[in-house]
């Protein structure tokens, strides 16, 4: 297995022994299987890609090979404690859709995301170049993501759908962000719900 990605600690932290869990764009099933490990929880994956849903099984972890951009009409309403949806949610076209139907079948929401506004993707524009970095890895021509946007955007269009923000964190190279998050971190992480 790899290494524990900073970000799993975090969420875990957010989450109670034995909640239902939903990982939407779950890879390879890392995070959930921490989560199923650490804080015996009842979690399943959504995935798109089949090389992640076979490493979802081979990690022994729920998964259901879905394409979230059709929604989650699937789960009934409110039958998970969390939704979650990890360094994904700049790659789904429809971005306030999800959000609605993470908290449809979620009780909260915990969606983390590179932010655009970070000072070191403005340089990197300001000399001519898209960002390319630990936190936003591919290049203009292949990427997978298809929002660029910061947290202060993240932030504004939660208030503009009524989403309420219970706790929002800013990361930089894995480590704590405490101040001027949008221009300081790398990845916002937040904890969202009605």
């Amino acid at each position: 297995m790899k290494s524990l990605r900073y970000d799993h600690e975090v969420i875990a932290a957010w989450i109670e022994p034995g909640e239902r869990v939903l990982d939407l764009g779950c890879g390879d099933g890392q995070l959930l299987r921490y989560l199923e490990d650490s804080r015996q929880v009842l979690a399943y994956g959504v995935e798109k890609d089949p090389d992640n849903v076979r490493a979802c099984v081979a990690n022994g972890v729920n998964v259901l090979q879905i394409d979230l951009e059709k929604g989650l009409a699937g789960f009934e309403d409110g039958y998970f404690d969390h939704v979650i949806m990890s360094l994904s949610l700049q790659a789904v076209h429809n971005t306030v859709g999800i959000l609605e139907e993470m908290l449809r079948v979620g009780r909260e929401a915990v969606v983390s995301f590179p932010n655009f506004a970070y000072w070191k993707h403005r340089e990197s524009i300001l000399q001519g170049h898209m960002p390319v970095g630990e936190d936003l890895p591919y290049q203009w021509y292949n990427t997978p993501n298809v929002r660029f946007f910061t947290i202060a955007d993240f932030e504004a269009l939660c208030a503009m759908h009524g989403i309420k923000i219970h706790e929002g964190l800013g990361f930089d190279r894995g480590e704590l962000v405490r101040e001027d998050h949008n221009f300081l971190a790398s990845v916002g992480l937040f904890r969202l719900g009605h």
